[in-house]
């Protein structure tokens, strides 16, 4: 099993991975499918008018997380990556009053997102709850292309031929990718480590440098903590409403102003460590809500956890420096990517213990890696971070990524420190695997009502007055 660090870490756009980005990243597939030759169109015909349809989750919430915009954004050929988050709407806006889109590379199509992008919720797609379609049309409305693809959390995107041959040999990302040490869940990992002798981090780098090259990671690993760290600075420079309607007011900054007042003042606050890890998440994830630059991790609606423990590590020890940051990045990818091959990170799936829960795993792994545990110690703080969040529905008030989602990040931000601490001052045997977490977490999944999964129909989304 090979999930790359960067597969799970990925650089894009709030308000959501599966219901923002992956949308962007489907319909730029789609345009780039348009342009090649491995589709059969008849002679002398071409490609005139363009439409697009959201099914099941992506369909109900699909406004709230802004996966209309993205799907304008990703038809006129910008990508999560490249996208500036600024200057979305102004793009959006123009298209809807043109009724045209011309992405770079291609001639202008008829385009109308009133009428051209439909969310439809009584059609729900077979392969996975967030389902979409695209299609091409010549000047006579003749349909002449359609591809489904799925966004399966974490930014990540599949067509329907991919999806099906998952089923039946694992991730599409591990297709043609061998690594020294390919674990696909805890057991093979404790073990691979236990014969190497290298810690996770370890064996996570030689599979990664199997691939490209120690520069080439090392960079890539300090991009990453570089825009986290970017989207922790900003949301704490940030105040005012956050978009949506739900009039939810930013907080991170005056919560920020007033811990800094009681830090100069030197005024005993037992909490101290906790209002800090509160406050770096609930920052990323307003910015998040924003619509602003942010890194899955494993996902945007999970977002702020795992940077809120990384600034917490460099802000309470004082032996943190750069080559723990990249210590702390790889360990916590190499949970993740055992989470996702062998449940999910996808709150449409198995609701939000897939995204926090996950994100508090990975940075619980992370933060007891670079405290100096042992890989059966990291194991263990995996464990005890994502049992606690098991059963957790995605339940988002009025659709938004915001109500309990940014809350409920600095909350999985510490427990994922408490997990840490509690693992280090073990000796790495516990009751629980994590392997056991895991497939408990992918089990109460299935057995999980879908209006609690990422859809607004049930829980919290239903019984807030008023909003």
């Amino acid at each position: 099993m090979f999930l790359s660090v960067f597969d799970l870490f990925k650089i894009g756009i709030g308000p959501s991975s599966s219901h923002t980005m992956g949308p962007m990243t489907a319909a730029r597939r789609f345009l780039d499918e348009i342009a090649g030759d491995d589709w059969p169109r008849p002679a002398g015909v071409k490609v005139d008018r363009l439409g697009a349809s959201l099914h099941g989750s992506l369909a109900y919430t699909g406004i709230g997380h802004g996966s209309d915009r993205a799907v304008v954004l990703g038809l006129a050929g910008l990508t999560p990556q490249t996208v500036d988050p600024d200057q979305a709407d102004t793009i959006a806006t123009r298209i809807a009053a043109e009724k045209r889109i011309s992405p770079p590379g291609h001639p202008s199509y008829r385009f109308d997102p009133a009428t051209d992008l439909v969310l439809d919720r009584k059609t729900p797609l077979t392969g996975h709850a967030n389902g979409m379609a695209f299609y091409a049309y010549d000047a006579g409305d003749r349909l002449l292309l359609k591809r489904i693809y799925y966004s399966i959390g974490g930014g990540f995107v599949v067509s329907e031929e991919e999806l099906q041959r998952m089923k039946v040999k694992g991730s599409v990302t591990t297709e043609g990718k061998k690594v020294p040490y390919p674990f696909k869940n805890a057991v093979e990992m404790l073990k691979m480590a236990g014969k190497s002798g290298l810690s996770i981090a370890d064996m996570k780098r030689v599979n990664e440098e199997s691939h490209m090259s120690r520069e080439e990671l090392d960079s890539g690993l300090d991009a990453i903590w570089g825009a986290m760290k970017g989207c922790i600075d900003r949301g704490l420079s940030q105040d005012g409403i956050m978009p949506g309607g739900l009039k939810v007011r930013r907080r991170a900054r005056m919560l920020h102003d007033k811990l800094q007042e009681q830090w100069q003042q030197n005024k005993p606050n037992p909490l101290l460590a906790n209002d800090w890890l509160s406050i770096y998440a609930m920052a990323v994830n307003e910015e998040n809500a924003a619509g602003g630059r942010v890194v899955t991790a494993p996902t945007n609606g999970a977002a702020g956890t795992l940077p809120a423990v990384l600034r917490y590590w460099l802000h309470f020890h004082p032996e943190a420096d750069q080559p723990s940051i990249r210590d702390f990045l790889l360990t916590a990818a190499a949970v993740g990517g055992i989470i996702k091959t062998n449940a999910s990170i996808s709150g449409a799936e198995v609701g939000c213990q897939g995204e926090v829960g996950s994100a508090s795993a990975m940075a619980a792994a992370g933060l007891c890696a670079v405290m100096g545990g042992t890989p059966e110690q990291v194991e263990n703080a995996a464990e005890i971070a994502l049992e606690h969040h098991l059963g957790m529905t995605c339940d988002p008030v009025g659709g938004l990524v915001q109500v309990p989602c940014i809350e409920r990040n600095a909350l999985g931000a510490v427990k994922a420190v408490t997990a840490a601490s509690l693992a280090i001052k073990g000796d790495g045997i516990h009751f629980v695997p994590l392997d056991a977490a895991i497939e408990t977490m992918r089990q109460t999944g299935l057995d999980m009502n879908e209006k609690y999964k990422e859809t607004s129909l049930g829980g919290l989304a239903v019984n807030v007055v008023e909003c």
